[in-house]
């Protein structure tokens, strides 16, 4: 568990500790995933190139928004994010995204296992911030899991 700032937010230790904890593994998953959303972005080929180059600037944004949000609410409760490139290397749940994808619906499909995975854990923290007694946070993880769900639509629309 993480050492915490002095705070004058009244939410109780354990639970800043414990949603600390779970902002954290969120942040460097949402790190993750945005970066694989660039690479996505940089390196798409084929005849959906427009449409899909521009959808992935959609998402890696909607991406950015997220994380500055998670990282904010870590300090917010008296936390530090770890958001390093080493930190999130090291910490990350999501399964590497492979440097050599070009193909459109390749990407597609790479991503689309990603945000599921990440929908699937941010799912979890919503439900263990509301345990905690954290109920800002498991609001926060809520509106991330919308946002993952619709990302996750619109990605396997592609796929059918």
């Amino acid at each position: 568990m993480a050492k915490l700032a002095r705070t004058r937010n009244t939410l109780g230790e354990n639970a800043r500790l414990t949603s600390v904890d779970l902002l954290n593994a969120a942040l460097a998953d949402l790190m993750d995933l945005t970066n694989g959303v660039r690479m996505a972005h940089w390196t798409v080929r084929g005849p959906n190139f427009a449409a899909l180059h521009a959808q992935f600037e959609e998402f890696y944004n909607q991406l950015g928004t997220a994380v500055d949000d998670t990282a904010e609410r870590i300090v917010q409760l008296g936390g530090t994010p770890s958001g390093t490139t080493q930190a999130v290397g090291s910490t990350t749940r999501l399964a590497p995204y492979p440097a050599d994808l070009r193909d459109g619906m390749a990407h597609v499909a790479a991503l689309a296992e990603r945000y599921a995975a990440l929908a699937e854990t941010t799912r979890k923290a919503i439900d263990a911030a509301a345990e905690a007694g954290d109920a800002d946070t498991a609001d926060l993880f809520t509106g991330t899991s919308r946002m993952l769900d619709k990302a996750l639509w619109m990605l396997e629309a592609h796929l059918d």
